[in-house]
Formats: structure tokens, C-alpha cells, sequence
């Protein structure tokens, strides 16, 4: 059965870069809330972002922010079966310190826990805190991520780093105690250069669930984004799980739900997405199909957000997410809402029960 987690709203406005949207403030209450709904539906897992400097713009996206490590951990202690990735700034913080961090977490739910690495694209982000995201940065950030998580996997296995590399280098790191088990390392690549990495370290590769970023019902890019990801993880005969992200707008009917998206459209900030398109612009490096690039067009087609947007009736949500899940070599979807109190009720109380991959019985009675 495929995987389903959720996306928490650690950052203001969710995914909508909209004046008009829910403003989704984020809270500990909040983002306890909805992960607790998602434990009690039986979804698999939740996933916080890392964000340091919000968007300019009237719609305050993402200015204000939660930090993800300290979130999941309070999480952890309030919930009992659902996996948890917590996503690491790296260039904010030692690899030494993150595996400590991580293996606390760990400490606190067993088995429970993993780790999302984040390179950095927006400049701003981190000039603020006097870390300059230099050409060099953005042509060696690979580089840099891998010997971060080799770092952290020698103390996770071994309970000591001596690794010597060309951005690191240890002596004698211990780390006391070693994690429960096997701690997941999961990335975002897009590019050739991102997919190499999460193929070569990662256990999960979260991927865009749809081609541009302008598509409605529609994940017809999905299919080719699964195969690039399996053909590198083949590379280092590896077993590196595509997982999809994707919005879901949902309502009892199809104009209720279409309703709510011309809602959000008519306050799409420009301004935040100019933002974005000039802060993703930084990376000289970016290729068609990375994230950069992607962040960079938005602004020819302005709307509320880039990701797959499935909009429609519980039924026709469902079935469209029955559709992606079984996409060949797609081992996961990864959920954000408009809305994420009332999105995470209605996907737990009215859209999961009709999908035939979330319901054998279903998929049964439907072949007979």
C-alpha cells in the first residue's frame, strides 16, 4: 500500500501565496492537532520544512515560522505510531549536532524519527544571519550535503566520525548513545545533481507531483519524475522511494471545492512571488526541472501556489489520488490542504474511505 503523510503548516499562509487564503499562523497547537487527526486516520507519516525569512509581500508567506527539530520533538512526545522527518538547514548547523539531535528524537519515539536535508536556495534566508550563498555554494552544495550525511551516518553506525573531507573535518567525534535503529535520510532534488545525492544517501526523494506547476487534476509529469528517480537510485543500487507532493482542495461538490481555489487566486500575491522568482534566480546553476528553475517561471503564471492541485468532490479527490498511488514505482504521497484542520477531517473522514489503495476491501468488491 502506498505511503500517505501530511506536510504540517509549520510556516505562515501553508503552500497558498495568497492574501485571500486561510493565514494558517503556525502554532505548536496547530501542528500537534494536525498530526495527532493524521495518526488517529492512520496516515504514515508527517514531514516539517525548515524556513529561517518569509517571503515580501502582503500575504505574509511564510514570515512567520516554527523551527522543525524542536517542533518534531514536542510532536514525538505527544503521539505514538507515526513516523516523523524533521528538516535540517545545514548550512545553519555542525553535522555532529544534528545526529545528536536527531538521535534525541529518537530517544523520544523509537524508530520513529528521520531527517530531511536542505542545502539552501533563497540568498536572503541566510545573509541575514552573515552566511553568504556564494556561486561556489550553489555549485558545490552537493558536495557539501554528502559529506554532512557521511558525517552523520558513521556517528549513527559507529558512534564515531574521523571523516576527513574538503568542507569537514572530524577528530575523534564521539556520539553517545546511538539511535534505536536506522535513522532515514529523505531530500527534495530536482535537478540531476539533487536526485544523485538523495539516490546516493537518501531513503526517500520527495518530488513534484506535477509538471510545471500550473496543473488541476492532472499529475501527467509524475510517471517521467518516478523514473528519473529510480534510474538513480539504480545507479548506486540503491532502492530510493519517490514520494509525491501534491495540494488537496476538497468539498461535498466540485463547484464548492473550485469555489474556494477562484477564492484563493483572486488574492495571489505578486509581489511574494516576484520575490520568489529573484531570490531562485540566485542560482546560476539551476537547470530546467530543478526546483530553483521551477521557482523562477512561477511568476509567468501567477497563482496561489505551484504544486499539483487536486480540486474536487470527496469522490473525484479520491479517485484521483487511487490514480497517482499506483503510478509504477511510486512508494509515497505527501499531502498539503488549504486548509489544514478542516483538510485533514475531511481526507480522514470522507476521502480516505473511498480510495480503493487505502481500502483492500474496496479494491475487492469493485473487481468482482
Amino acid at each position: 500500500m502506498t505511503q500517505i503523510g501530511v506536510f504540517i503548516p509549520i510556516g505562515s499562509r501553508g503552500w497558498l501565496i495568497s492574501t485571500t487564503s486561510p493565514k494558517t499562523m503556525p502554532t505548536f497547537d496547530l501542528n500537534k492537532t494536525v498530526v495527532q487527526r493524521a495518526e488517529h486516520y492512520g496516515l504514515d507519516f508527517a514531514l516539517s520544512m525548515i524556513k529561517l525569512r518569509g517571503y515580501n509581500g502582503p500575504s505574509e508567506y511564510w514570515v512567520h515560522n516554527l523551527e522543525s527539530f524542536t517542533m518534531m520533538a514536542g510532536i514525538a512526545a505527544v503521539t505514538t505510531k507515526i513516523k516523523l522527518f524533521a528538516s535540517c538547514a545545514m548550512l545553519t548547523l555542525p553535522p555532529a549536532v544534528t545526529a545528536r539531535m536527531a538521535v534525541t528524537i529518537d530517544s523520544i519515539a523509537p524508530g520513529r524519527f528521520g531527517v530531511n536535508m536542505v542545502t539552501g536556495w533563497q540568498p536572503k534566508e541566510y545573509q541575514q544571519m552573515g552566511i553568504n550563498l556564494t556561486p561556489e555554494h550553489f555549485a558545490g552544495r552537493y558536495d557539501y550535503a554528502s559529506e554532512y550525511v557521511q558525517i552523520m551516518q558513521d556517528l549513527w553506525t559507529k558512534g564515531v566520525s574521523d571523516f576527513k573531507g574538503k568542507y569537514f573535518q572530524m577528530d575523534d567525534c564521539k556520539l553517545s548513545p546511538r539511535p534505536s535503529g536506522h535513522i532515514p535520510i529523505v531530500g527534495a532534488g530536482q535537478s540531476a545533481q539533487g536526485m544523485d545525492f538523495v539516490a546516493k544517501y537518501g531513503d526517500f526523494n520527495f518530488i513534484s507531483a506535477g509538471g510545471m506547476g500550473s496543473d488541476i487534476n492532472s499529475s501527467a509529469g509524475t510517471r517521467e519524475t518516478v523514473g528519473r528517480v529510480e534510474a538513480a537510485a539504480k545507479k548506486h543500487g540503491r532502492d530510493t522511494g519517490a514520494f509525491a507532493l501534491l495540494m488537496i482542495i476538497a468539498d461535498r461538490t466540485e463547484e464548492m471545492a473550485f469555489a474556494k481555489w477562484e477564492l484563493y487566486k483572486t488574492g495571489t500575491d505578486i509581489e511574494a512571488l516576484e520575490w520568489q522568482a529573484a531570490q531562485a534566480g540566485a542560482d546560476m546553476y539551476a537547470k530546467e526541472g530543478s526546483t530553483a528553475s521551477g521557482l523562477t517561471q512561477a511568476i509567468k503564471n501567477p497563482q496561489p501556489t505551484g504544486l499539483l492541485k487536486l480540486i474536487g468532490s470527496y469522490e473525484q479527490v479520491a479517485a484521483m489520488l487511487d490514480e497517482i498511488a499506483v503510478t509504477p514505482g511510486l512508494k509515497g504521497i505527501m499531502l498539503t490542504f488549504d486548509d489544514f484542520i478542516v483538510g485533514i477531517e475531511q481526507f480522514g473522514e470522507h476521502i480516505q474511505p473511498l480510495m480503493k489503495t487505502r481500502n483492500p476491501a474496496l479494491a475487492k468488491a469493485d473487481a468482482a
